[in-house]
């Protein structure tokens, strides 16, 4: 026997060990026979998603999800909540065996708002980057839908309710009468009223003297319940570095080609929003199932992938994908990428694949056999043609993938009405029964692609 042939075979025996390991968890038997929750099926399970099943822990979870969007809160690209995010995520892989890589890259400058009341701090919103910088406070003085300021302006905060198109005369107008700041509260879509309106960052046709705010609707909602005075501070952030969160464990048997499959979701959020579903919920799937997959004998190696700076215009998985050659192409399998994975919005009842393209490819087929293999019969659907998220970066360069995400339905604007919010938080937007079902459909669909070549 070669020496090669000889730390293959140990390799392997050392590896299907992982698998021996199963019988011997508490539950580990009705976990793999058990009915999913809210399954039509039982289950019919493979070895591998008995093995990977057993292991899945939603409280931990939970746990990373409190810390993100509870702790670390709106985590926008390139600044030091995001940085703060990005080092958590790096730790916890580190902790679980993984080799981990913080891979940089630069982000456009932004201003940003902290908005407090009675020394509390509140919120975040956008701020216009023709606007000034400044840290001001005063007493509210809301003048609704207008682009006209009356007199006894000077000197206060003037919220304005937005009129599209009019953003630079409402915050010319403000400036005229004396105001410190202008606050303009976004408008409710007109296609889709139902959605409640985000923070915005409002683009003026010349710059104004003063700060001038794009609120999201809940913010509006909250000053006019009798917040009568607010401090503003407004920083302007340049120069800005963003990062992706890239860890790898190799494959346990013989891999030749370096074969590797991804599973990954971006932890950045919009401005305003802790992102507790979007997606800080793809980000702690990532996380669990890379402990739950870190000593499972795979033929590929498996990559927990976090993308930054999505929100900005999937910024971070176009970085990480041009910066591949033709071998490293080659050798990524598939995708699966998870945004919003976990929303507690009633209607999202169906959880979809999609591929930029519509049609089936290796990450869309092994999500929905494993699905079927775990009794999802009548809630998964797809695939459908939908972008808007990371896969579309690895589309772009002939590589499998496919974006998993829990909709009320097909149209790409119907999500849960807090969708990009201040209110987008555990309490209001997370159902820890979607977000397992999520760890399991992935998990299952992901190991069974690592397992082979």
């Amino acid at each position: 026997m070669t020496e090669v042939n000889r730390r293959d075979l140990l390799a392997g025996a050392a590896a299907f060990a992982g698998f021996a390991t199963v019988g011997l968890l508490p539950g580990t038997a009705a976990a793999a026979t058990r009915q999913r929750p809210g399954a039509l099926l039982p289950p019919s399970l493979t070895t591998g998603d008995k093995a990977v099943v057993a292991r899945i822990d939603v409280r931990r979870a939970l746990k990373h999800l409190k810390v993100l969007s509870d702790g670390i809160g709106w985590r926008i690209a390139g600044t030091e909540s995001e940085h703060r995010a990005a080092r958590y995520i790096a730790g916890v892989l580190r902790d679980l065996g993984y080799k981990v890589e913080l891979q940089p890259f630069p982000v456009a400058d932004k201003n940003l708002a902290e908005i407090r009341a009675k020394g509390e701090r509140l919120w975040q919103a956008s701020a216009s980057l023709q606007g000034a910088t400044d840290a001001v406070r005063g007493t509210v003085l809301d003048v609704g839908k207008v682009v006209e300021v009356p007199a006894d302006a000077d000197g206060k905060l003037v919220v304005f309710d937005r009129i599209t198109g009019k953003e630079t005369d409402q915050a010319k107008a403000a400036a005229a009468a004396g105001a410190k700041a202008a606050l303009i509260i976004n408008a409710r879509s007109d296609t889709f009223p139902e959605r409640k309106p985000a923070s915005f960052a409002p683009a003026l046709a010349e710059p104004v003297a003063i700060p001038v705010l794009g609120l999201a609707g809940y913010h509006g909602e909250r000053i006019r319940a009798g917040a009568k005075r607010l401090s503003i501070e407004i920083t302007g952030h340049t120069g800005m570095t963003s990062y992706n969160v890239l860890a790898e464990r190799k494959a346990t048997l013989p891999n030749p080609d370096g074969k590797a499959v991804i599973v990954s979701a971006h932890y950045d959020s919009v401005p305003g929003s802790p992102g507790a579903n979007d997606d800080a919920s793809g980000t702690v799937l990532c996380l669990e199932l890379a402990r739950v997959l870190r000593r499972l004998p795979t033929q590929q190696a498996i990559r927990i992938y976090l993308w930054g700076a999505e929100e900005n215009g999937l910024i971070g998985s176009r970085y990480y994908v041009k910066g591949l050659d033709e071998t490293g192409v080659k050798q990524i399998t598939g995708c699966f990428q998870n945004d919003m994975v976990a929303t507690s919005h009633p209607p999202a009842e169906t959880y979809w694949l999609l591929s930029v393209d519509g049609k089936d490819n290796t990450t869309t087929a092994a999500v929905n056999a494993a699905a079927r293999r775990l009794g999802y019969v009548d809630q998964v659907q797809g695939p459908t043609a939908r972008g808007s998220s990371d896969h579309e970066a690895f589309y772009e360069r002939g590589i499998a993938a496919g974006n998993f995400s829990w909709r009320g339905n097909e149209a790409p604007s119907q999500l849960e009405p807090i969708y990009h919010t201040p209110e987008d938080t555990i309490a209001q937007n997370i159902s820890l029964k979607r977000l397992k079902v999520s760890m399991e459909i992935i998990g299952c669909a992901a190991y069974e692609v690592a397992r082979h070549k």
